[in-house]
C-alpha cells in the first residue's frame, strides 16, 4: 500500500510539473473547472477555485435535458414559444440523466483549498489558510493575496484536500502591475460573445486562447456575454452548470490557469438578452435576476463591486464598468432620468478619469458607447433608447485626452469615430466565426475605421518609443492573425 500511493505521488508531481495538475493518480478532491485568478493590482490579486468530485467533466456524448414552454393559450408544450414574456419552461431531462450527469456537468464536492504563492525565482512559498469550500456557492472559495510585489511574476499552487488525504493540485501564474509611476510595457487582451454552441477548438473550447497565450498577455478583459442562459438556464442549478461546462473546456481551464483576467457581466450572463433588473418574464422559469447577479460574483474572482478601475503602470489606467444592475428599463422613455450606468457610478467614473494622471486611459464597457448599431437595437448608449446618457458620456470622454472605449456585446469587429464628439470605440469581436453575425461587411457607415464580421479578439499593447508613450490597438482572428492594426501616440 506504501509503495502504491507513492507511484501516484511521483506520477502526480511529474504531471504538475509538464501541464500544471495533477489530476487521476490521487483520490480527490479535483479541481476540473480549473482555477480563475483576476482583479490584480501592483499589490493584490485574487484566486478562484472549486472542488469537483470528478478529475474531468462530462462528456459530449451525454445528453442534455430538453426545454419546452407551456402555450397560455392552448396549455400544449412547444418548443419555441410565440411571447417570451408569457410562456413559462418546463426542464425535461432524458431518462435516467440528472443535473450531475448531462453534457458538460462537473459535480462539486466538499473539502479544503489553500493557495501557495512565490514570485518566480524565489525558493520558498507562502500559503494561506486551509479554508472549506462553500457548497451554498457552488463548492467555491475566493483567496485575496495581499502584499505583493508590484511588476513581478508569480506563481501559485492552489492545493485541495478532504479529510486528511491531498487531492488535486493545480499550478498557475500571474503578474502583478507596475506601479503607477513606472513606465511599462503591457499587453492585454479583451474578448467578449463565448457561447458554447460555437465552439471552434479541436478537443472542445476556442481557438482564441491558444493564441492569445501566444502573446504573452499581461492580463485578460472579458466584457461580458461569458456564456449565454437564455435556452436553458432556467433554473439555478442549470445557471451555474453554464458556468461548470465552460470553464471546464481545455482551452478554458488552461488560459485562465496562467493568464490573470477582469471579467465583466452583460445580459446573457446575468439572467436573459436585453434584461433589466425590474424586467418581469414567465421565459427564465424559476432562474431570477438576482439569482443571476450572485452566480455571477461566485464564479469569477470579484472584489467589493462589479465596476472598477485599475492602474497598470505609469501609461495605462482602465475603467471596467457594470451595465445591467442599476439600469432603467429599455422601454423608458429617454431623458435625463433614463440610464444605463446609474448615478453613483456615472459620478465615480467622471471623479476618477479626472483624478488619473495615467498617459492613456480605457473605458471597457460591456456594450457600445459609439456604434454604429442596428436601428431595432433598444440596449445600449449608441441607440437612440439611451441618446441622452450617451450624448452625455460621449461628450465627457471627447474632453479627455488619449482616451479611447473598448466594447463587447457586438458579434463583429469595427473600429468608429463618433462624427459629433470624435470618440473612438474599438469592438474586440466574438469569440468564434461561428459566433459572427448580425452585420455585414458591405454595410460601412462613415463613422467605420474598420469593419469585419468575423470572430477573434482585440490586443492592446501600451509602451514606449524613443521615450514617447505609444498605445497599439490590433484585431486577431482566431487563429492569431492580424487583421488590422493602430498605432496611437500620446498628445
Amino acid at each position: 500500500m506504501i509503495l502504491k500511493y507513492t507511484v501516484k505521488a511521483i506520477l502526480a508531481s511529474f504531471l504538475l510539473t509538464v501541464c500544471g495538475c495533477s489530476t487521476g493518480l490521487i483520490d480527490g478532491p479535483y479541481q476540473a473547472t480549473g482555477i480563475k485568478i483576476g482583479e490584480v493590482t501592483d499589490k493584490t490579486a485574487i484566486v478562484w477555485t472549486r472542488l469537483t468530485r470528478h478529475p474531468e467533466r462530462v462528456g459530449s456524448a451525454a445528453p442534455m435535458p430538453e426545454i419546452l414552454y407551456r402555450d397560455p393559450k392552448s396549455g400544449k408544450l412547444i418548443k419555441k414559444p410565440k411571447s417570451r414574456a408569457n410562456s413559462t419552461p418546463v426542464v425535461n431531462f432524458p431518462e435516467g440523466s440528472t443535473i450531475q450527469t448531462i453534457e458538460g456537468a462537473v459535480p462539486g464536492t466538499l473539502g479544503k483549498v489553500r493557495v501557495l504563492y512565490k514570485m518566480e525565482g524565489a525558493s520558498g512559498w507562502k500559503a494561506t489558510h486551509w479554508h472549506a469550500v462553500d457548497p451554498r456557492h457552488d463548492y467555491t472559495h475566493q483567496f485575496k493575496l495581499t502584499d505583493l510585489k508590484p511588476n513581478a511574476k508569480y506563481q501559485v499552487r492552489v492545493e485541495a484536500m478532504a479529510a486528511r488525504e491531498k487531492g488535486q493540485v493545480v499550478d498557475g501564474r500571474f503578474r502583478t502591475a507596475p506601479r503607477p509611476d513606472q513606465p511599462e510595457r503591457v499587453v492585454f487582451m479583451v474578448s467578449t460573445g463565448q457561447a458554447y454552441p460555437d465552439q471552434d477548438a479541436p478537443g472542445g473550447g476556442f481557438k482564441i486562447y491558444p493564441a492569445m497565450l501566444k502573446l504573452n498577455p499581461s492580463f485578460f478583459v472579458h466584457t461580458g456575454d461569458i456564456l449565454y442562459y437564455d435556452k436553458r438556464a432556467k433554473t439555478l442549478s442549470l445557471a451555474r452548470w453554464h458556468w461548470t461546462r465552460m470553464y471546464s473546456l481545455p482551452t478554458n481551464v488552461e488560459f485562465h490557469r496562467r493568464v490573470a483576467s477582469y471579467f465583466v457581466k452583460d445580459d446573457h450572463d446575468t439572467w436573459v438578452n436585453d434584461c433589466w433588473p425590474s424586467m418581469e418574464t414567465k421565459f427564465m422559469g424559476d432562474f431570477t435576476f438576482e439569482q443571476g447577479q450572485a452566480v455571477f460574483l461566485e464564479q469569477v474572482p470579484m472584489g467589493e463591486r462589479t465596476w472598477r478601475t485599475f492602474r497598470w503602470g505609469k501609461d495605462l489606467q482602465i475603467w471596467l464598468v457594470e451595465g445591467r444592475d442599476f439600469r432603467s428599463p429599455n422601454p423608458m422613455p429617454d431623458g435625463p432620468d433614463k440610464t444605463i450606468w446609474g448615478k453613483e457610478q456615472k459620478a465615480w467614473f467622471k471623479r476618477t478619469v479626472r483624478q488619473s494622471d495615467a498617459t492613456f486611459r480605457i473605458l471597457i464597457s460591456p456594450t457600445p458607447i459609439v456604434g454604429p448599431d442596428r436601428t431595432n437595437k433598444h440596449d445600449n448608449h449608441s441607440n437612440v433608447d439611451f441618446a441622452h446618457e450617451g450624448n452625455e458620456l460621449r461628450e465627457f470622454i471627447s474632453k479627455q485626452e488619449n482616451m479611447y472605449v473598448i466594447c463587447g456585446d457586438r458579434h463583429w469587429q469595427y473600429v468608429s469615430v463618433d462624427a459629433k464628439t470624435g470618440v473612438r470605440e474599438y469592438s474586440c469581436g466574438p469569440a468564434s466565426n461561428k459566433h459572427a453575425g448580425g452585420w455585414s461587411n458591405d454595410k460601412r457607415f462613415p463613422e467605420h475605421r474598420y469593419l469585419n464580421v468575423i470572430g477573434g479578439f482585440l490586443a492592446v499593447i501600451v509602451e514606449r518609443s524613443e521615450g514617447k508613450p505609444v498605445l497599439t490597438f490590433r484585431h486577431y482572428s482566431v487563429d492569431g492573425d492580424i487583421l488590422n492594426e493602430d498605432h496611437l501616440a500620446a498628445q
